[in-house]
């Protein structure tokens, strides 16, 4: 089925075995659901006739009880659906859980269009080219206004924010072209706000990282901003201002001055660039610049990047409480 024709489809094709699973929850659940209401509904309706008013019918009251077969019409739709909220639960903990080894790839998401950066610094507009087989990890965030990343074959979408990094991972299995959408109403051309995901073999997707122009990694061009915002003033060893040491940062806990710590992950080292006020770190001084306003969110996406390569663990494996 060509990709425009899926938006149509009642179900869509599913692109991975995430995708699949989710299927089954919602069709087991939703058998699972008529199988308990369609009879009370049948009942009700049996009743409504059978005792009509004016119709001749045995209305004794009976005091006979059978207490197992009450007992029975609570307890076993109380374990059938507590199967699929154990089901569901461990989906969602998955989801929010991606691999370390995952490519991890920028979107920013902005009236009305999707913007796709690699790590290699290839970039991309409305597309998105992923490998089968290989995690991906989506870090997103919205330079205007609410949106939302939506994959329809992989069945995930994530709210896109303002101000906020916001994450989803999956891993696809099933080569093709499918659409992308944005699903959360965003303003006057919401509905044009979409694209492609082409999933490719791991080797046709290095084929086209290879042909697709870049202006250096985007670890590379975080260390461009790094340098041209003055940063290598005072985040290098020897510098002449005292500052935190950069090195190892990103997964770490980081002491506060009000007490406690916060995780240093994407959103932390983020807000520390634009607002350095928030949450001073225990023993410095506050003498940060605040860069908010000046730096755009592709820029910031490459200093968040470069920062994490020089070293550090990822957020879920620190095993630290922010």
């Amino acid at each position: 089925m060509k990709p425009d024709a899926q938006a149509l489809a009642l179900w869509p094709t599913s692109a991975s075995l995430s995708a699949a699973e989710t299927d089954h929850l919602v069709l087991g659940f939703t058998l699972l659901t008529l199988l308990l209401t369609v009879p009370i509904f049948i009942a009700i309706t049996w009743f409504a006739i059978w005792f009509r008013d004016g119709r001749i019918a045995y209305r004794t009251y009976s005091d006979r009880r059978n207490r197992l077969l009450e007992v029975s019409w609570m307890l076993i739709p109380f374990l059938l659906t507590l199967v699929f909220f154990y089901w569901g639960a461990r989906m969602f903990d998955t989801h929010k859980h991606p691999p370390g080894d995952a490519i991890r790839i920028s979107a920013i998401g902005k009236q009305w269009m999707w913007k796709f950066q690699h790590p290699g610094g290839q970039a991309e507009i409305d597309d998105l080219h992923v490998p089968t087989g290989q995690p991906v990890v989506i870090t997103m965030i919205s330079q205007d206004v609410i949106h939302a990343l939506y994959l329809p074959a992989l069945r995930i979408q994530m709210e896109t924010l303002p101000d906020r990094y916001t994450q989803l991972w999956f891993k696809a299995d099933r080569p093709g072209i499918y659409r992308l959408y944005c699903s959360e109403y965003c303003g006057t051309d919401h509905s044009v706000m979409g694209g492609y995901l082409t999933i490719m073999q791991p080797a046709d997707y290095q084929k086209w990282l290879g042909q697709s122009a870049t202006s250096g990694s985007l670890v590379a061009q975080g260390r461009a901003a790094f340098s041209a915002h003055g940063c290598l003033g005072c985040h290098v060893a020897g510098s002449v201002v005292r500052a935190p040491s950069l090195a190892g940062l990103f997964g770490s806990p980081v002491p506060l001055a009000a007490g406690g710590t916060i995780l240093a992950d994407d959103g932390y080292i983020r807000d520390k660039i634009l607002d350095p006020d928030r949450n001073l770190i225990a023993g410095y001084r506050q003498l940060m610049p605040v860069f908010k306003g000046t730096i755009d969110e592709g820029e910031m996406m490459a200093l968040v990047s470069y920062i994490k390569s020089l070293g550090g663990r990822s957020p879920d494996q620190s095993g630290a409480t922010p």
